[in-house]
């Protein structure tokens, strides 16, 4: 159960809607016609998790000869139908399948639940060694990844724009950290509380691929979805947390929308009131936490972040001003009045929200 009392019904995707809108207004069917079918499994998918959910209800639990601090994997595929979960084909300590995605998820998953056991001593997503599901080859030109609320879904891209989503690292990682809210937090998925639920997916998800790849803060790309992008498209990711706006400026995509400033902040009714664009304001301050304190950024940064989250104190409906005010007091009490408190107190004045 999360600390407000229950789980509200998630349903989160890796690409915004508005990326999709915009390929699905496109002149060449090659382009328009999978981001179409991707927004209507979308709307669909939200729907019946919604109407399935039954609040409070508890999530898939632990086999009961599960070892603690050792992750539960499942990998099913979907063979390019959109029945959840699909046949199993790798189960926790199975070899390597041939099917590089399959394996891939596997190793993603694994990535996520190392990083939060060992930065955290988190046993899986809900602390209490909940098995990690994923199933793969979901639907035909599948332009998305999502958590559904139980387990974490990949499409195989249409090859045209977007390409296998278990590619990159950090998208396995960011998905999965949605799960993580579910059970802590639960921010509710609108306006500056959605932006801040995907920014620490964000933040979490890059610092799995830091970790995995044992880079510091100074020798991270800070890049989501990098490896994502199709070679035609002009871009790099699809989001930047070290200068948000600029991880695109695409012929058919358009320019990243993002802000990395409250000066530049977004007022829209879309994308659950901007959830994947206002999220770089907060992503940009992480940003220059981590890269302000140096080293390897799960360390001093993401644990005071991962302590905001999990702590019991962050409201469902926290603003942006809320979570800064939290990461301060959190500073302050892990490492007193140092370095730490410093690096957290500039960053959210050099983004533009105000402490309370």
């Amino acid at each position: 159960m999360t600390h407000n009392g229950g789980f509200e019904p998630v349903f989160c995707t890796i690409v915004p809607p508005h990326v999709l809108d915009r390929l699905a207004r496109h002149e060449d069917p090659a382009l328009a016609d999978p981001a179409r079918r991707t927004l209507e499994r979308d709307a669909y998918e939200r729907t019946h998790r919604r109407l399935t959910t039954v609040i409070g209800a508890p999530s898939i639990a632990a086999p009961a000869a599960a070892e603690a601090g050792k992750p539960h994997r499942t990998i099913c595929d979907a063979r390019h139908g959109t029945d959840l979960p699909g046949t199993k084909v790798r189960a926790e300590g199975d070899r390597d399948n041939q099917d590089s995605t399959v394996n891939r998820a596997y190793d993603g998953l694994g990535a996520t639940f190392e990083l939060y056991l060992k930065a955290y001593e988190r046993d899986s997503i809900d602390a209490n060694g909940l098995p990690l599901n994923a199933t793969v080859h979901y639907d035909e030109r599948y332009n998305n990844a999502f958590w559904n609320g139980e387990q974490m879904v990949f499409g195989d891209g249409d090859g045209e724009i977007f390409l296998d989503f278990t590619l990159p690292i950090d998208v396995i990682g960011h998905e999965l950290t949605h799960g993580v809210t579910q059970y802590t937090a639960n921010l509710t998925y609108f306006g500056q509380p959605g932006a801040l639920n995907e920014s620490l997916s964000d933040v979490f998800g890059s610092l799995i691929k830091q970790y995995s790849l044992g880079q510091t803060a100074a020798e991270a790309d800070w890049l989501i979805g990098a490896g994502l992008l199709a070679p035609r498209v002009t871009g790099k990711a699809l989001r930047s947390m070290k200068e948000p706006g600029t991880a695109y400026d695409d012929d058919v995509l358009g320019k990243d929308p993002q802000p990395a400033t409250m000066d530049d902040f977004v007022r829209t009714g879309r994308d659950n009131g901007g959830v994947h664009i206002n999220s770089g304001i907060p992503n940009h301050a992480f940003y220059l936490v981590a890269t302000a304190l140096g080293g390897h950024a799960w360390e001093r940064a993401g644990q005071i972040w991962y302590d905001v989250l999990t702590g019991g104190r962050l409201k469902q409906d926290a603003m942006f001003a809320d979570f800064a005010t939290l990461t301060l007091s959190t500073a302050r009490e892990r490492y007193g009045e140092g370095e730490e408190l410093e690096a957290v107190r500039k960053a959210w004045e050099q983004v533009g929200v105000r402490t309370l």
